[in-house]
């Protein structure tokens, strides 16, 4: 009997470190760049594919060419506003395509999410009394935006059964803001396809 006993706890103990080691979790580094399709929902490669797509449209694009040849244009980006029923973080989406234009060298950004961080900054240099005059920015000499980039995105989802369809669409343009008037537009658009097994997964 105690033999038994003896033998019932060790296999207690193996089927306990077993189960703790199935339990453990494991993190590995991954490719950024590599195709994500762990879910129907909005995720990295969709993020990618849209500022890419975007971009080479704008840049390709013969007026905005034409408008980039001899200087560069400053722009402002307005953050993309979220029409589906997800929760996406557009800040990314817009940060994505404002560093990928930047770095093409052919535009200048204005960062209006930094504007009251800048406004209080030059306060403080002007009116604290702690910064010497001769050294102090001044007011009134920032240069103001020629264009405004916006966009939005919006998705429409079905399901029927074990099928889910997922139609992304982002729809972007560029306003001359001194004329009001749509230099460029353009959109693009993903489907994704859920199909669950027999087995419900």
């Amino acid at each position: 009997m105690e033999f038994i006993m003896k033998n019932l706890k060790l296999i207690f103990v193996l089927a306990a470190v077993m189960a703790l080691s199935a339990c453990q979790s494991k993190v590995e580094y991954g490719d950024a760049t590599e195709v994500e399709t762990v879910n129907e929902n909005f995720g990295s490669t969709d993020l990618q594919n849209i500022a890419a797509k975007m971009v080479d449209s704008m840049m390709a694009f013969p007026p905005v060419v034409v408008m980039t040849q001899s200087n560069r244009p400053i722009v402002f980006v307005d953050k993309i506003k979220n029409k589906t029923s997800e929760h996406i973080d557009t800040e990314s989406v817009t940060d994505t395509i404002s560093n990928k234009l930047l770095r093409s060298g052919k535009f200048r950004f204005i960062d209006m999410t930094k504007v009251d961080t800048v406004r209080k900054q030059l306060d403080y240099q002007n009116n604290a009394g702690m910064v010497d005059p001769s050294t102090a920015i001044k007011f009134g000499r920032q240069i103001g935006a020629q264009y405004m980039l916006y966009g939005n995105l919006s998705s429409i989802v079905k399901q029927d059964g074990s099928t889910k369809d997922v139609y992304y669409k982002m729809t972007m343009r560029l306003m001359d803001l001194e004329t009001g008037l749509i230099e460029w537009s353009d959109e693009k658009e993903i489907r994704k396809v859920k199909s669950k097994s027999f087995l419900g997964l």
